[in-house]
């Protein structure tokens, strides 16, 4: 093909020669006309139709990947939206919970000061009623000891005047 653009070059180059003129309607304007149509032809050929294929697929496939990752940015956005939804509603099963929890807590713990109180009453009335029984053991005892003081007292007195 550099061949025949080499004789075409030659031949032009003659005919400029011969004519003189830079507009001779000759077969020179044809023949240029044909070589242009064939650079062409050979250009698409081997240049713009791989470069366009590239590019096309290029395209296809940033057309694909941005497709495919708005479909995953929208399952994402999704599955973060049931996340916080789930996330809510096991922060309210957790709270309700946790009222439970204290709830039954305060119930116990007033259950448990209840029996303390009890208990603690039951021990005053026991420790009431030893102290009670002392009280009227150490009365009884010195009742006695008073009657037997009182008798030698009187023993003394009635014997000191007897005598």
């Amino acid at each position: 093909m550099m061949n025949f653009v080499w004789l075409l070059a030659v031949e032009t180059a003659e005919a400029v020669e011969e004519g003189g003129g830079l507009f001779d309607l000759d077969a020179t304007l044809p023949l240029m006309a044909v070589q242009f149509v064939l650079l062409a032809v050979a250009l698409n050929a081997l240049f713009y139709k791989p470069l366009g294929k590239v590019l096309d697929e290029r395209d296809g496939y940033i057309s694909s990947n941005q497709v495919d990752a708005a479909e995953r940015l929208a399952k994402a956005e999704q599955i973060a939206k049931q996340y916080q939804q789930e996330l809510a509603e096991t922060r309210r099963q957790a709270q309700a919970v946790i009222a439970e929890a204290q709830e039954e807590a305060q119930k116990i713990a007033a259950q448990t000061v209840s029996t303390a109180q009890q208990e603690a009453q039951a021990q005053r009335e026991q420790v009431q009623r030893e102290l009670d029984e002392q009280k009227n053991q150490a009365m009884a005892t010195l009742e006695q000891q008073v009657d037997g003081l009182s008798q030698q007292i009187l023993d003394k007195l009635l014997g000191s005047l007897a005598a």
